[in-house]
């Protein structure tokens, strides 16, 4: 799980990613300076005198309520607040609501080589974006062995051996309506600490491999309606070749789980043979997951009606 890099820089020039409509007033020399880390910092409390705890190796998000205290300083006091603030290494500051810095902090910001930066965006609404771009950098991500597709809104991670029927599944649900968002080679992040969000590499993307057939483009061949560039994982669904002495779950009372990066995702183990209807055995897990999902588990209340009647005649 090896970490990207990102540089302040890198939150300027937003190809590849949202755009946070940043521009530069001050401290362009530290455009240079690498993010660490994912969490941002308002500095209210420190622009008050308060230094304990200062996360300064964080982006400092100035919005309404420091720039309006800042504005109520005389410019003696201002430079206090000023040459106490950026005695810290400071990585970046960025003013919202499309406020400037005033003078004084300009030329702080350039004597120290911070860069200050402008955007127009509400505080609340840029942190948000802020977070989602470098939640793209420090999640937690692995890469799995499967076929992710989005079957009824829900994304189905197929799992199993090389030949198990993973990529002609999926083929056939592309047939049927559904989408597919990464085949081979799934690319999984963990974000928000519960969910996990699957995607393929930008090489591959979009395209499949069937034997006898080779290489296929699904979006070229099926449209653009057949494909999406990542989805959240909700179900894991494991192919295996079927084996008569293995005894699979024939009630689905029990939830099974499988582990990926901490967060446990409701697991399925469906045995392949000849005859077996695969790709609708997969839309029928993907309906009953949603089912569960809203309280409505078919195995249990058939067992529940079974002990019920099994009462009534003792």
């Amino acid at each position: 799980m090896k970490k990207e890099q990102i540089f302040i820089k890198d939150l300027i020039d937003n190809s590849g990613h949202m755009d946070l409509m940043l521009k530069i007033f001050a401290g362009e020399k530290g455009l240079n300076k690498e993010i660490t880390g994912g969490e941002v910092n308002r500095p209210g409390l420190s622009l008050a005198g308060f230094f304990d705890f200062f996360a300064f190796e964080r982006i400092q998000i100035f919005g309404l309520g420091e720039t309006a205290f800042i504005s109520n300083l005389s410019d003696d006091q201002k430079k206090n607040v000023y040459e106490k603030f950026f005695s810290y290494d400071i990585l970046c500051c960025i003013f919202t609501h499309d406020v400037k810095p005033d003078k004084i902090f300009i030329d702080f910001a350039n004597k120290k080589n911070i860069p200050t930066l402008v955007t127009k965006f509400p505080t609340t609404r840029f942190i948000s974006l802020l977070t989602h771009v470098l939640e793209e950098v420090f999640s937690p991500s692995t890469t799995i062995h499967g076929t992710l597709v989005d079957v009824f809104g829900l994304g189905v991670l197929l799992l199993g051996e090389s030949g198990a029927g993973k990529s002609e599944s999926a083929l056939e649900l592309v047939e049927r309506g559904h989408r597919l968002v990464a085949d081979d080679m799934v690319e999984v992040q963990k974000t928000d600490e519960s969910f996990l969000i699957g995607s393929s590499s930008a090489i591959i993307a979009h395209h499949m491999e069937i034997r006898g057939l080779g290489i296929i483009n699904v979006r070229d061949i099926f449209g653009i309606r057949s494909v999406r560039n990542r989805k959240r994982i909700e179900l894991i669904i494991l192919l295996e070749d079927w084996d008569p002495d293995n005894q699979y779950d024939r009630l689905g009372i029990d939830e099974q789980k499988y582990n990926i990066l901490g967060i446990d995702v409701s697991y399925v183990v469906i045995p392949v043979k000849p005859g077996r209807n695969i790709p609708v055995i997969i839309e029928t897990a993907a309906l009953n997951h949603r089912l569960k999902k809203m309280g409505i588990y078919s195995a249990k209340e058939l067992d529940n009606k079974i002990q019920n009647m099994s009462q009534k005649e003792n």
